[in-house]
């Protein structure tokens, strides 16, 4: 195929998918925000909204000495909102993303994309100033911008000009450009290097961004029903294990994947972020009521 057809092709597909990604994304958000009244949460203001304990990363002069004086702990003092934040989404688009155990489900980067940008469109009828996590990125608030979001989701290829057969197996986000004390969301199956997510988030957390973490699994992954014979292959096909017994398999990785989830539950606490884990077989509007309480409210971030 020539440069030419293949920019024809490329440009096909981004131009299929995009409606289909902002309609759903829009419904999905607009289903969301019914019943769901008012704005009122913590940010920079000149009205005091409540009082919450200190965390990591609040500096002396957050602490309010004289209510902190009346008990063991210290409490920081919270103004009502009255001011936009940026916010920065990271969907991941590593191989791993594109597996869907089922026809009848979304591959894990098809959900983790939706909830992305129905996030995006939430924020953004409430003022906040949005973009996605990569690099040139600057987040703004507007329809413009949502469109922006859509079509880089939608695009068959990343901000890098990367097309999913040239990603790596599993994702990692990159923190470097996140402005400080923006609020992040970052959507993936964390399935890959650890420690390699633990300095990401140490990094981000030193600059005060905090945010939530949502994994998103398919159920298959979850409950490893399989038995005999059976051949694992990743979805870049770089690691393959064939074993006899699958069976004698399961307890050993479902041990793994708790101790995965804990670790990442515990990450988001040391570094102040929320942690939660979405199968592709749950509704999305779950997820996107968890990640808009996650984002709005900055004591549980």
């Amino acid at each position: 195929m020539t440069n030419a057809a293949l920019l024809r092709s490329r440009a096909e597909s981004e131009a299929d998918a995009f409606p289909g990604l902002m309609a759903s994304a829009d419904h999905l958000a607009s289903a969301v925000l019914l019943g769901m009244h008012g704005r009122r949460r913590a940010g920079m203001g000149d009205e005091f909204w409540q009082h919450r304990p200190a965390m990591p990363g609040d500096t002396a002069r957050q602490i309010d000495w004289r209510r902190s004086a009346r008990s063991d702990a210290q409490f920081v003092q919270e103004k009502e909102w009255q001011a936009a934040q940026s916010v920065l989404i990271w969907v991941d688009r590593a191989r791993s993303m594109g597996f869907a155990s089922d026809g009848g489900l979304p591959t894990k980067g098809g959900r983790a994309r939706l909830l992305g940008l129905a996030t995006a469109i939430l924020l953004n009828r409430g003022g906040e100033r949005v973009a996605l996590a990569e690099p040139g990125a600057h987040p703004r608030h507007g329809e413009a911008q949502l469109h922006r979001i859509a079509r880089a989701l939608a695009a068959p290829q990343d901000a890098t000009g990367a097309t999913q057969d040239d990603a790596p197996e599993y994702g990692l986000p990159d923190t470097t450009n996140l402005p400080s004390h923006a609020r992040g969301l970052f959507l993936s199956d964390f399935l890959g290097d650890l420690a390699a997510l633990e300095a990401a988030l140490g990094a981000a957390a030193d600059r005060g961004i905090r945010g939530a973490l949502v994994q998103v699994l398919d159920p298959q992954e979850e409950a490893f029903p399989f038995q005999g014979r059976t051949v694992f292959e990743s979805m870049g096909r770089g690691l393959r294990h064939e074993t006899l017994k699958a069976g004698d398999l399961r307890d050993r990785y479902l041990d793994r994947l708790a101790a995965r989830k804990a670790a990442l539950q515990a990450l988001a606490l040391d570094t102040g972020w929320q942690f939660h884990c979405h199968h592709t077989d749950q509704p999305a509007s779950a997820a996107l009521l968890w990640i808009f309480g996650a984002l709005e409210h900055r004591h549980g971030c």
